[in-house]
């Protein structure tokens, strides 16, 4: 079996929960499942579904940080 692994710099995440992470290309993901969310159109408003709740591009811009940087002891 073949396999194909690819790795992303996390950039921004939402502030409530840690655990939905941006990359620096744009992409969403979802670190506890480990899946990209898509961006998506609801009712002619482009956004993102997280957590059961359709969130607009405009809303998202208030609601998030910069990922923390961790030391690792590694």
């Amino acid at each position: 079996m073949n396999r194909i692994s690819v790795n992303y710099s996390l950039k921004w995440q939402l502030r409530e929960n840690d655990k939905y992470v941006w990359s620096s290309c744009g992409k969403l993901f979802n670190l506890k499942s480990g899946r990209e969310i898509k961006k998506t159109l609801n009712g002619g408003s482009k956004g993102y579904w997280i957590e059961r709740k359709f969130i607009t591009l405009e809303n998202l811009r208030s609601k998030i940080e910069r990922v923390k940087k961790s030391d690792c002891p590694f």
